[in-house]
């Protein structure tokens, strides 16, 4: 039987009181100057005890229905937290309609997921891969009964009391949602080239091709900032600060003959509102490490960033044989801000610098962030 994203919902908000913490370490952000400190929920506050019992669930194979998947299978620290599928498959071997989302820089995300904006708290959202079938993610048991057997882990029950302090029942769904949580909040990426560059005023950071290709992204008739905008290059991320709304928008991917212009496994925001207008809407995702999330679109069915630029530069993809044969740039929901543009070679060249120079190394190899389990201790 389908899970019901609200009952799902309702389950994850039941209880998010915590126990009171013992004193240990507060996160400490290290971000350039300018660069928006994130916001987290006054109820689960980031701590580093907590952060460390995360990332150990965050790698445990233990929480997936065939013991061997994690949260980590779809999201690897070397691809940005994605996994390098055009579309991602389940513990039960499914294969799924969408590629996994980069979780960098997600504390800053006001909508999760790529076609659900209300869906915000990502104690709720991870419960959807945890818990849902409609796709299978890790396919786990509604008994709970995982939690009892980490609950037989001497490293568990030292993490457990570190980061949430003595309970008379510390292995809750609850403290292991908000763990997860708090380690992915952490996982932020402002260490690039381009933000040597542009936070530091580090003029050689960058490339001389990579400044050019900068101009061009904020330049019209491109306008990438349209959806593209900010420090996240991305129209949904901000800071209390600095909020944006959830806005989704159709590309001009597809465009099918019929009631639907994209296929019907995955329509997008229409599948939430079933509103026609919200056909194809999907969540601009952030540009920040793009050069290592291929494939790209929520489908993955453009291979490489010079495809993704060719899509935009058409104002929609045309696809000429097949089952979704159809000329993108007709489609009749396809956002006004994808009218199309021209480029020289050298200018496609100055663009995907500019792109690359959005890689954060750091980021990809922080030990903050990879797997702690050991080969001799790994579940």
């Amino acid at each position: 039987m389908r899970v019901c994203l609200a009952a799902l919902v309702g389950f994850a908000l039941a209880s998010f009181n915590i126990d009171r913490v013992p004193a240990q370490s507060i996160h400490a952000w290290t971000l350039p100057a300018g660069f928006p400190a994130p916001d987290v929920p006054a109820d689960n506050p980031i701590t580093e005890a907590k952060a460390d019992l995360g990332r150990h669930l965050f790698y445990d194979t233990r929480l997936s229905g065939n013991g061997t998947q994690s949260c980590a299978t779809c999201h690897e620290q070397s691809r940005a937290f994605t996994d390098g599928r055009a579309r991602s498959v389940g513990s039960t071997g499914q294969l799924h309609t969408r590629g996994s989302m980069s979780l960098v820089n997600v504390v800053y995300a006001q909508g999760l997921t790529w076609a659900n904006p209300s869906l915000t708290r990502l104690e709720v959202q991870a419960l959807i891969p945890m818990y849902g079938d409609h796709p299978v993610e890790l396919g786990l048991n509604r008994s709970d009964r995982w939690i009892d057997v980490i609950a037989k882990d001497a490293t568990y029950e030292r993490l457990f009391a570190a980061a949430f302090g003595t309970a008379p029942h510390p292995f809750t769904r609850d403290r292991v949602v908000q763990a997860i949580a708090t380690f992915e909040r952490t996982i932020v990426s402002a260490r690039s080239p381009y933000d040597h560059y542009h936070f530091e005023r580090d003029d050689a950071a960058i490339s001389d091709a990579a400044k050019r290709g900068e101009v061009l992204f904020h330049s019209r008739p491109l306008a990438c900032f349209t959806c593209h905008g900010g420090v996240h290059f991305s129209g949904s991320m901000g800071s209390a600060r600095r909020p944006a709304p959830v806005v989704l928008h159709n590309t001009g991917l597809y465009n099918l003959p019929g009631l639907l212009s994209y296929p019907s496994s995955d329509a997008g925001l229409y599948d939430v509102t079933h509103e026609s207008a919200d056909v194809g809407k999907f969540k601009a995702p952030t540009l920040r490490n793009i050069a290592v999330t291929a494939p790209y679109m929520h489908d993955g069915s453009v291979a490489t960033l010079e495809e993704a630029i060719d899509h935009y530069a058409a104002g929609g993809r045309t696809i000429t044989t097949g089952p979704y044969q159809g000329v993108g740039h007709d489609n009749p929901n396809k956002s006004p801000a994808i009218n199309g543009f021209s480029l020289t070679r050298e200018q496609r060249a100055d663009l995907v610098a500019f792109l690359n120079s959005l890689t954060d190394e750091a980021v990809l190899r922080d030990p903050r962030f990879e797997n702690p389990w050991t080969r001799q201790s790994r579940p």
